[in-house]
């Protein structure tokens, strides 16, 4: 029996049990809940989930999370592919400055210039620990195209890195 991937995002009003709701649906229709990121996001409960599931179970499955509807949760579902590997070299930035808007602008920008993708971002914005001023704090996991020199990108981020007034790091994780 061959399985299918489901991505599902997820958003509601943040309450206990939110999880376990999501969690019994997909465990009802004999799915496997494969990985995840969720958190609290302004009073919001947000997230975005990957299931597996036998094909014989999916319309079920996707029936079932809609219903959820009804109790305040608003889910998208969407297949996933089956090829889930990333082609190229994989690459870690980090990004630390006084909080600002369009960071996240600048740097996916410069990212997008140079064809490298975003398999993953964290950001998150905290209080210094001198001064109480507001940081801003970025990880981001990407792949470089397979064929790429690294130099060139190392010199955009040195360039927004300045622009920006912030510390950036460029580690090849791959």
């Amino acid at each position: 029996m061959s399985t299918v991937s489901l991505v599902l995002t997820v958003i509601a009003d943040d309450r206990p049990g939110l999880v376990r709701r999501i969690a019994d649906v997909v465990a009802s229709h004999d799915g496997n809940w494969i990985e995840s990121s969720m958190a609290r996001l302004a009073g919001e409960f947000a997230g975005i989930v990957r299931v597996e599931a036998p094909d014989t179970r999916i319309a079920a499955l996707e029936s079932g999370l809609a219903a959820l509807a009804g109790d305040g949760l608003t889910i998208t579902v969407k297949r996933g592919e089956t090829d889930h590997e990333s082609h190229g070299q994989a690459a870690r930035i980090s990004v630390m400055c006084q909080d600002h808007s369009g960071i996240v602008q600048a740097l996916s920008a410069a990212l997008a210039n140079h064809s490298v993708s975003i398999t993953n971002l964290s950001t998150e914005v905290y209080a210094g620990s001198m001064s109480g001023e507001r940081m801003f704090r970025a990880e981001v996991d990407v792949v470089l195209p397979s064929t790429f020199e690294t130099g060139a990108l190392s010199q955009a981020l040195e360039d927004l890195a300045g622009d920006l007034m912030a510390e950036i790091d460029f580690t090849d994780i791959g």
